[in-house]
């Protein structure tokens, strides 16, 4: 199995000591010399984090330096940030502020502690860092958009209605369900369209997005045109899962340290409840 693979290639590099002069500081177990040597050449490589590990944002700055110092990084594609954003008119030695304005950074959705390293790792070696998510004025349109429905099969449409109704903690209405799959899906068709744009003979673009957007039987590389060479890797923290079918949805599961439990729904029934309270005290007289 490609995931066993993986874990043999970074215990090895772990046991030798076998980091690069620009990763000294990086823990072995974090090195993406092994990853990079399963997957290139290839023409788009999808990094699927979870979005609080820390360590899978680590290993993102990791592969953005790797692929830089080839000379192999066309672009480094965000969901972090919408289409029409770009570091493109930015030279190699622009300020963090800077890039933060270039990308309309949200930092509330996405703090910059966690991605700029990355992101700044990419604009210091030359390289264009361009936004790939959905811009959130096209939200509202892709909701009532029935046409997004059929770019899944029927069994594929299903499953990604049961990742939005479990993801939102089954607390969701159920009218609600069709349109937030829809925003999903468009989501992932721009993702898609960005990166196929980006693409350059020889060179590698690398999307940063969440592990279910570069998941092969639901996300964005069933958007993608034909004739591209695209290898999906997943960042997974604790034991990568055994689940056949799980793991043929990507090429690759990095598996990295647990992390502590929480308990997001009950985090997501907070919000929603100070939203309900909001709303009803504007109402009232």
């Amino acid at each position: 199995m490609a995931t066993r693979r993986l874990a043999a290639v970074v215990a090895a590099l772990a046991l030798l000591g076998c980091t690069g002069a620009a990763n000294e500081a990086l823990p072995p177990a974090l090195d993406p010399t092994g990853l990079l040597q399963q997957l290139l050449p290839v023409d788009v490589i999808f990094l699927g984090e979870q979005h609080d590990v820390p360590d899978h944002q680590r290993i993102q700055r990791a592969v953005v330096e790797a692929l830089a110092r080839q000379q192999t990084l066309a672009v480094l594609a965000l969901e972090m940030a919408s289409q029409g954003q770009s570091t493109e008119k930015l030279g190699s030695d622009a300020s963090e502020h800077a890039v933060r304005a270039a990308l309309n950074w949200n930092n509330e959705g996405w703090p910059w502690a966690a991605y700029g390293p990355a992101v700044m790792a990419a604009v210091h070696a030359g390289v264009p860092v361009i936004g790939a998510n959905l811009p959130p004025a096209r939200v509202r349109e892709a909701m009532t958009n029935s046409a997004l429905d059929a770019l899944l099969s029927a069994p594929a449409l299903g499953a990604q209605q049961e990742r939005v109704r479990v993801g939102h903690c089954n607390l969701l209405p159920e009218s609600q369900i069709a349109p937030m799959t829809r925003v999903q899906i468009a989501r992932d068709v721009a993702m898609a369209q960005t990166v196929a744009q980006a693409a350059r003979p020889g060179k590698t673009v690398l999307l940063l997005a969440g592990g279910g957007h570069v998941d092969r039987s639901l996300g964005v590389p069933l958007h993608l045109p034909p004739g591209l060479n695209v290898k999906t890797v997943r960042l997974q923290a604790g034991p990568p899962s055994e689940d056949t079918e799980s793991a043929s949805s990507f090429d690759l599961t990095w598996a990295t340290e647990p992390v502590p439990a929480k308990d997001y729904c009950a985090d997501f029934s907070k919000q929603r409840s100070a939203t309900a309270a909001a709303a009803k005290s504007k109402k009232e007289p």
